[in-house]
C-alpha cells in the first residue's frame, strides 16, 4: 500500500533551526516519564468516556520510563510497531486496542504474541485510546465533521459519564445545501486513499444540509440518526443488512448513506489528536517529539469494480 501523508511532523518539538545562541532555543523543558505523560493524555481524552465494552489505556510499558518520541497511528499492526521502533518511540498510542478480548497467552507464535514481544524488547510503551477518542470533545467524529464543513455540530449520543458536547458520533449542517453526489465527492476528496474507496447509497442529485457522522463502524446508530433527522449518514463497515434495513426504513428516501473505509476514517484524527497532545505537553513544560505513523493499515489492497460511471 502507498504510505499516508500524515501532514503533521514533530508536534511540540522545538524549533530546530533557531540559532545557538538564541534565548528562545534554550532548552527549557524536558522529556516526562510515561507516567506524566499518560497524565496528560488523560486530560485530553478521559477513559471514564470509553464504552463498557472497550478496552483503553496502557497495554505495555513502565511509568517510570522517559518519553521522548510518542508516535500516533490506527492499528497496532507489526509493520506500525516497526516503524515506531525505527524511529526511536518510546510511546505508540493506537486508536484500536491490541487486546479487546481476553487472551490466555502472548508466545511469539500469533500475531498479538509478536506485537507484545517486540514491545516490551525494544522498550515501546504502547498506549490505546479508543471510544475514549471517539468520544472526547475534538474526538474522532468532531475531527471527521468539521473536515466535512460541518456547523452547530452536537453527539449523536450523548456520554455517560461526559460533557453535552461528549459522546459517540455528531450531526451538524452544511453551510449550504449540497447535491448528494456532490457532497460524496467532498468525503471523498478529505480522506486517505484506500483501495475501497467510498460507497453511496441515494440519489446522486438528492439535495442534503443535515449530515451525520461515526467515525469507524456506526451501523449501531440507526436509530439515532434517523431521530436527528439527518439527510445523509457518514460512517465506517456498513453491513448488508443493517444498510439494507435502513434504507427500508427511511423516510422520504433519508438518510442516505456513504460507507467509507474504517481506517480512513479514523486516521484523520491523529494529526488533530498529535497536535492536541504536543500542546498540552508543551505548556507543561515537557519536550516531546511527536509523528503521526505512515503505514496505512486499511486491509484491503485493491478493489474490483463494473464499467460505467
Amino acid at each position: 500500500m502507498e504510505p499516508v501523508n500524515t501532514g503533521v511532523a514533530d508536534a511540540g518539538k522545538r524549533d530546530a533551526d533557531a540559532p545557538a545562541g538564541d534565548a528562545s532555543a534554550e532548552d527549557t523543558t524536558d522529556a516526562p516519564t510515561l507516567g506524566q505523560l499518560l497524565l496528560a493524555v488523560e486530560e485530553l481524552w478521559p477513559e471514564s468516556l470509553a464504552e463498557d465494552w472497550d478496552e483503553v489505556g496502557l497495554v505495555a510499558g513502565h511509568p517510570s520510563a522517559p518519553v521522548s518520541r510518542v508516535m500516533f497511528a490506527v492499528d497496532p499492526t507489526l509493520e506500525v510497531i516497526e516503524e515506531a521502533v525505527e524511529w526511536g518511540a518510546e510511546l505508540l498510542i493506537t486508536h484500536h486496542p491490541l487486546l479487546l478480548r481476553g487472551v490466555t497467552s502472548v508466545a511469539a507464535t500469533t500475531a498479538k504474541g509478536k506485537a507484545i514481544h517486540r514491545l516490551i524488547e525494544t522498550g515501546t510503551a504502547l498506549l490505546t485510546v479508543h471510544t475514549n477518542g471517539d468520544s472526547a470533545v475534538g474526538g474522532v467524529s468532531d475531527v471527521l465533521a468539521d473536515a466535512l464543513g460541518l456547523e452547530d455540530v452536537a453527539p449523536l449520543t450523548s456520554a455517560a459519564n461526559g460533557l453535552p458536547e461528549e459522546g459517540i458520533g455528531r450531526v451538524g449542517v452544511l453551510a449550504d445545501v449540497m447535491s448528494l453526489g456532490d457532497f460524496a465527492a467532498r468525503v471523498f476528496g478529505i480522506l486517505p486513499s484506500v483501495a475501497g474507496g467510498v460507497r453511496v447509497s441515494g440519489d446522486k442529485d438528492g439535495l442534503v444540509r443535515r449530515v451525520a457522522v461515526c467515525g469507524g463502524a456506526g451501523d449501531s446508530l440507526f436509530s439515532q440518526v434517523r431521530a436527528s433527522n439527518a439527510d445523509v449518514y457518514v460512517t465506517a463497515d456498513l453491513r448488508h443488512h443493517p444498510a439494507s434495513e435502513a434504507r427500508e426504513a427511511a423516510v422520504n428516501d433519508r438518510p442516505y448513506l456513504i460507507d467509507v473505509s474504517h481506517f480512513a476514517s479514523e486516521w484523520l484524527w491523529l494529526p488533530a489528536a498529535a497536535s492536541a497532545l504536543g500542546n498540552v505537553l508543551a505548556d507543561q513544560g515537557h519536550d516531546v517529539e511527536i509523528q503521526v505513523s505512515t503505514t496505512n493499515s486499511d486491509p484491503w489492497d485493491f478493489i474490483l469494480t463494473p464499467g460505467g460511471d
